[in-house]
């Protein structure tokens, strides 16, 4: 059995890059990321109508040809087409292909897909008020 021994400064630059990707990971898992959509919040709040619930304001992303996949949020979605084109396609219901200025919404546990059929980024204002302590999205098999 062969054994490296790594210097203080390697095995600190290692043990930091491996927190970094588990940081990574852990974000990804906190927020319910899909490997499709990239959401980026820019603030949380106590909805006044309901503890058990919160207000998050963010954007989301579509890179071009990207989906997010199947997914449900704890509670409901509504957005703002800013950039780019969108189709929502909603398991039992209506497809939508969205473009700028055009708006969306989908109920409490609605499994939808989000993609980008275009060659730009899609960019979504998006709010949701959704259960606290739960993943923004959950992904749906």
């Amino acid at each position: 059995m062969t054994r490296i021994r790594l210097g203080g400064l390697s095995a600190l630059v290692l043990a930091a890059a491996a927190g970094a990707v588990l940081t990574a990971a852990l974000d990804r898992a906190a927020l319910g990321q899909q490997d499709g959509i990239k959401r980026t919040i820019l603030r949380r709040v106590p909805d006044p109508a309901n503890p058990k619930y919160e207000i998050v304001l963010g954007v989301s992303e579509l890179a071009p040809g990207a989906s997010s996949g199947r997914h449900r949020h704890p509670g409901t979605e509504v957005a703002y087409v800013l950039e780019g084109t969108m189709v929502i396609e909603r398991d039992g219901g209506e497809t939508s292909t969205l473009k700028p200025g055009d708006s969306l919404s989908n109920e409490n546990g609605a499994v939808h897909n989000a993609r980008n059929p275009g060659t730009t980024p899609t960019r979504t204002v998006t709010v949701y008020v959704v259960e606290k302590d739960k993943p923004l999205a959950e992904a749906v098999r």
